[in-house]
């Protein structure tokens, strides 16, 4: 093997480092708030607006700075980059969305609005290593999405219109299936079709914890 390929394989595996960290971190948040509530799952243990959110990113993250709904600083870019060098632009002020960076230095934008899938209760735009570089999605910027039964998964994705947009796929429970995931990847995120970060995370879960493309 190359110098360069070396080099790139060691840094996606500090890519999935990174995201397992966050990842390990939600987990253990949820498994919490669940239990301090007493609770069967986590929409019954009173997730299931902004405000509660909010006040959960609060309360179970260490949290260093919020930004409200702005992106920027939160976020180091407004506008980062697929796998293929097409734009995502990440610069548009959310109403539903609230940016934080946590203590473990990765920056995450909170939103409860899913759409009409009522299995989610939360959807996290994540980069994983905040400030610093590539910023190109599905390298360390991923879309995670917490569910009602606890599980931290993707979001199921379907052909979009003739513009090449991303249709959401309507209730479809944690955990996705293996051939869900692949699809979402190659429609979603593998793609120059405008995403929420939708797709990567599930190829890494497909493929072991990961980074295969």
């Amino acid at each position: 093997m190359t110098v360069p390929a070396l080099m790139q394989n060691h840094q996606r595996k500090t890519y999935v480092t990174q995201l397992h960290k966050v990842y390990n971190e939600l987990q253990q948040a949820a498994i919490l708030y669940q239990t301090d509530k007493n609770a069967v799952n986590l929409r019954e243990a009173g997730l299931k607006n902004q405000d509660e959110a909010v006040n959960f990113i609060r309360k179970y993250f260490k949290v260093v700075r919020e930004c409200s709904h702005d992106v920027v600083p939160c976020f180091p870019v407004s506008v980062y980059k697929k796998l293929d060098g097409t734009t995502y632009p990440f610069n548009a002020p959310q109403n539903n969305l609230e940016t934080y960076v946590l203590a473990n230095g990765a920056s995450i934008g909170l939103d409860t609005v899913t759409n009409s899938n009522s299995y989610i209760v939360i959807s996290l735009m994540v980069d994983i290593n905040g400030s610093k570089g590539p910023n190109i999605v599905g390298r360390d910027f991923f879309g995670m999405y917490l569910y009602d039964n606890g599980v931290i998964d993707d979001y199921s994705v379907k052909d979009g219109d003739a513009e090449g947009g991303i249709a959401i796929t309507d209730n479809i429970p944690a955990p996705l299936d293996r051939e869900t995931r692949e699809d979402n990847f190659n429609r979603a995120c593998n793609s120059s079709r405008p995403t929420w970060g939708h797709g990567c995370f599930g190829k890494i879960l497909n493929d072991n914890w990961e980074m295969t493309y």
